[in-house]
Formats: structure tokens, C-alpha cells, sequence
């Protein structure tokens, strides 16, 4: 049973159900995943931790995950890519197979051959280098956006937490193609808020963009149904 440590935010984490239940080859209820949410809307924000900013969501993190044990989960994944800065901390403490977002991003890319990867995130995700140090190990470089566009896109992840998708959209677009115009072969949309506001994205950035949602449930589809073709 797949335990998903979610909250972080809400609306991220439907999303990722639904990607779970879309990419989960199945004709009838009976054959769907069997999925254990909790939705901690309280954990301590990620990225004020990593800046020194915030209290410690790893106690949090800690209690959640034992939510999830008791309900039997038998893996975990964590719908907020931020949340992975405590990745190592969380699996030390637990027998079950925390699937890692990064990990799931670098599977679903092409080969490297020191391909550059743009990365939109939080500033916490950024600051921590949870995907520079993840992608460097598969050979891939990574870009990032300007401070000026980093700030933005920090922006756009509030205004979508905030139900303000319009606004969010028109930023995270332009910082998008920024980063697709400075090299990037594909764009990783790696906060799970940004795939929410990049949705109704059309090519040609749409064809660019790599969903780090996306990527995190078709790997939780795989370990959960291992040698089953995934649905489209």
C-alpha cells in the first residue's frame, strides 16, 4: 500500500493522486493502488528551514511518517520536492522504501552526454541542491534562474497555494522559456505546485517541460505494480 506523506501543499497533493490513478493501469476499482494519504497541512514550512528562516519540519515529518506505518503503508513517497532536503534523515528511520522525487525526475529523462537540465524550485530545494547533486550523479548540469527570477518563481509557488493560478502561470512561463532560452533542453518543473500552474501549458514549451510530479508517480505505479506496463 502506498503511503503518501502529503500536505506540502494540498493542492499539490491531489495533484499527485490523480497522477497516481492516471498512470495506474486499471479497468475497475478493485484494481487501482491502494493509497494511505495524510494531508499534514501543518509540517513547518521546508524552505524557511533550509534558510535558517523556521522551525524544523523534520519532527513533523518524523510523526507523519509513523501515521503512515500504522495505517500499513508498505512505501512512501512525499509529494513536495523541498521536503526531500530531509530524505536520508526520514529513510534512516524507517524499514520502508521512501521513493525519492529526484531520483524519479533523472529516470524519466533521455541519456545526458552533458545534457543541461533547467530547474524551477523553491529556494530551499535550490539552496539545498537537491537536484543539482542528483542529476550531477546521472551526468546531467543543471541551470537555474537568476535571483530576479528565482525570486518569481517563489512568487508564483505562494500565488498558487493561494488559489491565484493566473498570476502564477504568467510568471512561471516566462521563467520557463528564460531557462529554455539560455540552453536548458528540458525544464524540470521541480516544485509540485508549478505543474498545477503549467497545466494548460501548450507546445512548444509544454514539449520541454518534465514533471517532477508526474515522474514521482509513475515510479510509485512501478514499485507498487512491479512489472506492469504503466497506463499512458
Amino acid at each position: 500500500m502506498l503511503g503518501v506523506l502529503g500536505g506540502m501543499g494540498p493542492m499539490a497533493t491531489v495533484d499527485f493522486m490523480e497522477k497516481v490513478i492516471r498512470h495506474t493501469p486499471a479497468s475497475c476499482d478493485q484494481e487501482h493502488i491502494r493509497m494511505v494519504v495524510c494531508s499534514a497541512a501543518d509540517i513547518p514550512d521546508r524552505t524557511a528551514a533550509i534558510l535558517g528562516e523556521g522551525p524544523d519540519p523534520l519532527p513533523a515529518l518524523r510523526a507523519t511518517l509513523r501515521r503512515l506505518e500504522a495505517a500499513g503503508a508498505t512505501c512512501i513517497a512525499m509529494p513536495c520536492n523541498t521536503a526531500h532536503h530531509w530524505h536520508a534523515a526520514l529513510q534512516a528511520g524507517t524499514p520502508l522504501p521512501i521513493l525519492h522525487i529526484a531520483d524519479a525526475v533523472a529516470d524519466r529523462l533521455g541519456p545526458p552526454e552533458g545534457a543541461r537540465i533547467g530547474v524551477l524550485a523553491t529556494t530551499g530545494t535550490v539552496a539545498a541542491g537537491i537536484y543539482q547533486d542528483r542529476l550531477a550523479l546521472r551526468g546531467y548540469a543543471c541551470g537555474l534562474p537568476d535571483t530576479g527570477g528565482q525570486d518569481a518563481v517563489m512568487r508564483a509557488i505562494r500565488l498558487v497555494k493561494a488559489g491565484r493560478l493566473a498570476e502564477a502561470t504568467a510568471i512561471l512561463r516566462r521563467e520557463a522559456e528564460a531557462l529554455a532560452a539560455a540552453g536548458a533542453g528540458a525544464v524540470v518543473m521541480a516544485c509540485t505546485e508549478i505543474p498545477v500552474a503549467l497545466a494548460a501549458v501548450e507546445d512548444p514549451l509544454r514539449a520541454c517541460l518534465v514533471d517532477a510530479t508526474e515522474a514521482l508517480a509513475r515510479a510509485c505505479v512501478a514499485a507498487c505494480r512491479p512489472g506492469t506496463a504503466l497506463a499512458a
